[in-house]
């Protein structure tokens, strides 16, 4: 997030510079626009011409248009530091829920305010909410022996959790009204800040549907595991990994903007590299929702082994039940298996991705963020491994899963960057 801010503070001086190299020196390809940057060359009268922006501006009309702006809304840079720092909180919830579910604390707290619960104070109240959790199956089925310290403990973890989740309410409703009413969102901003509000609001609403799932009297015993619905849990993640690729997205338009007075055109050299960084975008999303069902179902408490499933590369209990369909959802063992394959293909993809983008013509931000890109992939790799054979330690899944966002981060940030290559001038 910090290199972000920071690239947030370059503008696009050296754009047409870069755009119009072949025009200020003939001896450049043309397939080098995108990347070169203009070197000095002497003009007819012998006088040595640098990369000046301001040189380019007087002799060329077309760079005057181009770097030309149109009326932007007051203050636009602080809208974009404020999508920012709002997807910077989801990713904190992001890390809070996924602790707060790898320390089974998810389950706690057993009601649900929309303005938030109110602390226990002294121990008749804290000894009033342990009596209320001791009436849900997951005291009565699996901690019958809990003591109130540590009731304690668990319920503080979800507190948090819901604690910061109402304060990203606050963030994104609060000044999303202020930007609203004082002029400082156009049109498009507007549309955009209104999906980012009801998608806060769903967050929250599944949030509790899914808790509700895990209080339910559903269980059959003490062979049961009581549990929150791993579909619930699946749709939970996946409105937060929406929630936070559109916030970041809606950043990155207004602190790395668009060039004004340009036109979009497909630039041939780029479509391979296009087409890799979306299918990582892509991947790392599904990846990251098939996760959900293999925390939701302890999937990775099975088959702790690498690269086969134990002495099989395809399990003998991978379609059990019936009917098949239910095994992609309900069956640990092939849940597991389809994360490990939908991780292969990640990988695969984001490798694609950084052989695809050599030679071709990236801005040396756009070519850091495409090798970025295909590091983490690797890194990501390497923590579920070891997540998996080691069983599941809380430190390494939490770092797994938050690997996850540093993976969509860097290819949404790396599909914006392509996309500034491709506004070129009227």
């Amino acid at each position: 997030m910090l290199s972000i801010l920071y690239l947030s503070r370059c503008t696009l001086r050296s754009a047409p510079s870069k755009l119009l190299a072949a025009s200020s020196c003939n001896s450049r390809q043309a397939s080098r626009q995108l990347i070169t940057y203009t070197r000095h060359c002497k003009n007819n009268t012998g006088i040595t011409q640098g990369n000046k922006l301001s040189s380019l501006i007087k002799s060329n009309g077309i760079v005057a248009r181009f770097c030309s702006s149109s009326p932007q809304p007051k203050n636009s840079k602080a809208v974009g530091y404020w999508l920012l720092g709002c997807s910077g909180m989801v990713v904190t919830a992001v890390v809070l829920g996924g602790v707060t579910r790898l320390t089974e604390s998810g389950l706690s707290m057993v009601t649900w305010k929309l303005l938030g619960e109110r602390l226990p104070r002294g121990e008749d109240e804290w000894q009033a909410e342990f009596l209320k959790y001791q009436q849900y199956p997951e005291y009565k089925y699996k901690n019958s022996n809990i003591t109130l310290s540590e009731f304690k403990w668990i319920w503080w973890m979800e507190y948090a959790h819901r604690t910061w989740g109402r304060a990203i309410g606050a963030v994104v409703f609060l000044p999303a009204a202020f930007f609203w009413l004082r002029g400082y969102l156009d049109r498009g901003m507007k549309i955009r800040v209104g999906v980012y509000c009801a998608l806060v609001a769903a967050q929250g609403l599944m949030g509790w549907y899914m808790v509700k799932s895990g209080l339910e009297d559903r269980f059959q015993g003490p062979s049961d595991v009581p549990r929150v619905s791993q579909y619930r849990l699946a749709a939970h993640l996946a409105l937060a990994f929406v929630l936070y690729s559109g916030l970041l997205a809606g950043a990155l338009r207004v602190l790395r903007p668009f060039p004004a007075r340009a036109t979009f055109a497909r630039v041939k050299e780029l479509r391979s590299v296009t087409a890799f960084a979306h299918g990582v975008k892509a991947m790392a999303f599904f990846t990251a929702v098939s996760g959900a069902f293999v925390a939701g179902l302890d999937a990775g408490l099975v088959y702790n082994s690498f690269p086969k499933m134990g002495d099989h590369w395809v399990p003998d209990d991978i379609l059990a039940f019936s009917p098949t369909a239910r095994n992609f959802t309900e069956n640990p063992t092939t849940v597991q298996f389809d994360h490990r394959a939908l991780g292969t293909a990640t990988l695969l993809a984001a490798t694609g991705l950084l052989l695809a983008a050599r030679g071709k013509p990236l801005s040396p931000v756009a070519r850091r963020v495409a090798h970025g890109v295909g590091a983490m992939a690797w890194i990501q790799v390497g923590l579920g491994i070891l997540t998996l054979l080691h069983y599941v330690p809380t430190p390494l899944a939490a770092s797994h899963q938050s690997g996850s966002l540093a993976l969509l981060t860097l290819a949404i940030w790396l599909t914006h960057e392509i996309k500034l290559l491709k506004y070129i001038p009227k």
